[in-house]
């Protein structure tokens, strides 16, 4: 029994850059609350288009850039799991550049990647508070 929680603690840990950036798009969420309601400044720009780079560069650091060497011998089910976070993550990056309100380019790719990534990142808190965390215990 104490095998199976360990192999499950040891997957449950490989997403655990992509858990730190959502974190900090917490925190970002909550300061853009603090600075509405305490300051009456509105920041939610900004703070979108810090969601998107941080959520896009924490996507490019769980996908493990030096697993896409293996390219090179041909295309498998792990290292394609790899190159689409990727590719997901820079466009997610760009369309937080893009989305900072000096440039504000309103494109639908870039609203379908927000979309997007926002499911990626519900299904991923959902899944890391209720389920990996009740079977840890």
């Amino acid at each position: 029994m104490k095998k199976e929680k360990k192999e499950f603690n040891e997957r449950a840990r490989t997403s655990r850059r992509f858990i730190v950036a959502l974190a900090m798009v917490s925190i970002l969420g909550f300061i853009g609350v603090i600075s509405q309601t305490i300051f009456g400044y509105d920041i939610f720009f900004y703070v979108e288009a810090l969601w998107m780079m941080v959520i896009g560069i924490g996507m490019i650091v769980e996908a493990e850039i030096k697993r896409l060497k293996t390219l090179a011998k041909g295309l498998t089910h792990s290292n394609f799991t790899h190159l689409t976070t990727i590719i997901i993550g820079v466009v997610a990056f760009f369309a937080g550049i893009f989305t900072i309100p000096q440039i504000r380019i309103e494109n639908p790719g870039f609203l379908a990647i927000r979309g997007i990534i926002s499911i990626i990142a519900i299904i991923v808190i959902i899944l890391q508070t209720w389920i990996i965390h009740k079977n840890i215990e």
